[in-house]
């Protein structure tokens, strides 16, 4: 079989990364910032010959998708439920401004995207990026040979990014991803793994 080429790409903004407030499976729209840089994602992909996209079913990956879909010229967007992003629990739609007396160790953990937080009724890291990378496999399969464009979330590019990287899953990245920015990786089989230099909108 041969292989898919995938290229994770991080939402537009929201009011909510904006405010600094943790999204999670919280629906939170983009806003006219995040369409613009829809827009902005749509060109900078315009010759790399995508033949598909496919996103998160959350509404700031799924809008980004279909914006970007629409201007390519694509069948609208495909939406994989394994492409959601970390599952936070509690604190969901909590400002950090707040978590700072809620929880100050646990905000501290937040900013430095430590995978190893644990949220209180939310995923472990283990079950979150076991369901992603079971996605990015699912959406390999089923587009061999092509490249595809998966519209997602942030800490899903840092699960992926560690992975790729063989790293550990626990480890703390220096970057966090920005609106916009991409990784690309080949998928063959149950096999993930980087496919040439990184790139941001």
């Amino acid at each position: 079989m041969d292989s898919a080429h995938i290229c994770l790409t991080r939402h537009g903004e929201t009011d909510w990364n904006r405010l600094g407030i943790l999204q999670g499976w919280l629906d939170v729209p983009i806003n006219d910032r995040g369409r613009e840089q829809a827009h902005t994602m749509a060109e900078h992909f315009a010759a790399t010959g995508f033949s598909a996209v496919w996103s998160s079913p959350l509404v700031r990956a799924r809008e980004t998708a279909e914006i970007i879909a629409q201007r390519l010229s694509l069948p609208a967007p495909q939406s994989h439920f394994g492409m959601k992003e970390r599952h936070f629990g509690a604190i969901q739609g909590i400002p950090k401004s707040e978590l700072a007396e809620l929880n100050p160790v646990l905000l501290e953990q937040i900013l430095r995207r430590n995978p190893a937080a644990s949220f209180v009724g939310g995923e472990s890291m283990d079950e979150f990026a076991d369901r992603l990378l079971a996605a990015c496999a699912d959406i390999g399969s089923q587009h061999p040979g092509q490249m595809v464009l998966v519209v997602t979330h942030g800490w899903v590019l840092d699960a992926v990014l560690r992975h790729i990287g063989g790293v550990g899953r626990t480890a703390v990245l220096h970057e966090k991803p920005k609106n916009g920015e991409s990784v690309w990786v080949t998928a063959r089989k149950s096999t993930l793994r980087a496919r040439g230099p990184q790139t941001a909108v």
